[in-house]
């Protein structure tokens, strides 16, 4: 008996086990609602097949859950959370897409052992389209949060249209003043990301800036990470703000690395330039770094925010440990206006 290709091998292969993953890709049938007399208002959205990735208080990471957006507000339900957003608190909601392989490094193993030049076929076939949706919002101190979620293709634009849908909500600026007031020792207030110099998909500006809050709060000796506009009038100045500027950006392709093979691990990759600078209370400068990220993981967006707050976690440990982070006694006068 003649022996099968590697392309054929990798048809049989894709037919027989990957064929219930890809179905992923596609809009889940329970996200139908049925024509009930209690149907929900035109404006409202949801998802049933929705992936948090990062970025929602109280839900974890990867957890898989729906999502609802109504002209009241914005809700995930997962199975071990179930988190609400006043529409009010809601200050801007993004959409984009990116492919992600079919089963991530198992695919990417599989794909080297297809023989005949199999694996290159493989990867046309092993890559499908999920949309990314990021909800941009303050908590209740006015700090800004940024949360991102995994959609099947095409369904974040659904949001986006109900979102629109919806009648604005003016949002009172949050004034955070600090008069005569003690600084508050070992605590660091991160700003929201700018980008003037690049255009940055909303869902990496928001997934550095968690995952750089996450990181700066497990800092030795951290007290406390101030988000951006959060109101500390009460709890005293902040001793530290970071400051962070994305520079430059160029978006990966995972299906064109994986087409063309290991030359693939140095084109098509997510690249990200930032700029970080740190100023004291008083307003002199304490620490200044570039970084320039270059990520060739599954998932790009998450991958290289991951990579950028960890260094820069770092790199602020040792500006502390050098400058011994001594207590500041002095009253600050700052008066921060948004």
């Amino acid at each position: 008996m003649k022996s099968l290709s590697g392309v054929s091998l990798f048809l049989l292969i894709h037919a027989l086990l990957l064929v219930p993953q890809a179905a992923y890709a596609l809009p889940a049938p329970s996200a139908v609602q049925p024509e009930t007399s209690s149907a929900p208002a035109p404006s409202d959205w949801n998802s049933q097949a929705a992936k948090h990735v990062y970025g929602l208080p109280e839900a974890k990471p990867n957890e898989k859950g729906t999502l609802t957006l109504s002209a009241h507000d914005f809700t995930f339900t997962g199975k071990a959370s179930r988190v609400t957003i006043p529409r009010q608190s809601i200050i801007a909601v993004s959409a984009g897409n990116q492919r992600v392989e079919i089963w991530g490094m198992k695919g990417r193993i599989l794909r080297m052992v297809i023989p005949d030049g199999g694996g290159a076929a493989a990867a046309l076939f092993m890559h499908h389209r999920v949309d990314m949706l990021t909800v941009e919002f303050a908590d209740t101190h006015g700090g800004y949060h940024g949360a991102v979620f995994f959609l099947p293709a095409k369904e974040a634009d659904g949001a986006l249209e109900s979102f629109s849908r919806t009648p604005p909500v003016p949002r009172e600026a949050v004034t955070a003043v600090c008069h005569d007031g003690m600084v508050r020792p070992h605590s660091v207030l991160l700003q929201a990301p700018v980008w003037q110099q690049a255009e940055v998909p909303a869902a990496y500006r928001a997934l550095v800036y968690e995952r750089l809050y996450d990181r700066l709060r497990q800092v030795k000796g951290m007290d406390h990470v101030y988000r951006d506009g959060e109101n500390y009038a009460q709890q005293g100045c902040p001793q530290y703000s970071m400051q962070i500027a994305v520079s430059g950006f160029k978006e990966g392709n995972q299906a064109k690395r994986a087409m063309l093979g290991p030359v693939g691990m140095f084109v098509g990759t997510t690249q990200m330039k930032f700029d970080a600078n740190v100023t004291d209370a008083s307003g002199n400068a304490a620490m200044h770094e570039q970084i320039k990220a270059t990520v060739r993981g599954e998932t790009e967006s998450t991958n290289v925010a991951g990579d950028v707050a960890k260094k820069l976690s770092k790199d602020y440990a040792a500006m502390l440990k050098k400058a011994g982070d001594k207590d500041p006694l002095v009253p600050a006068s700052v008066t921060r206006q948004p």
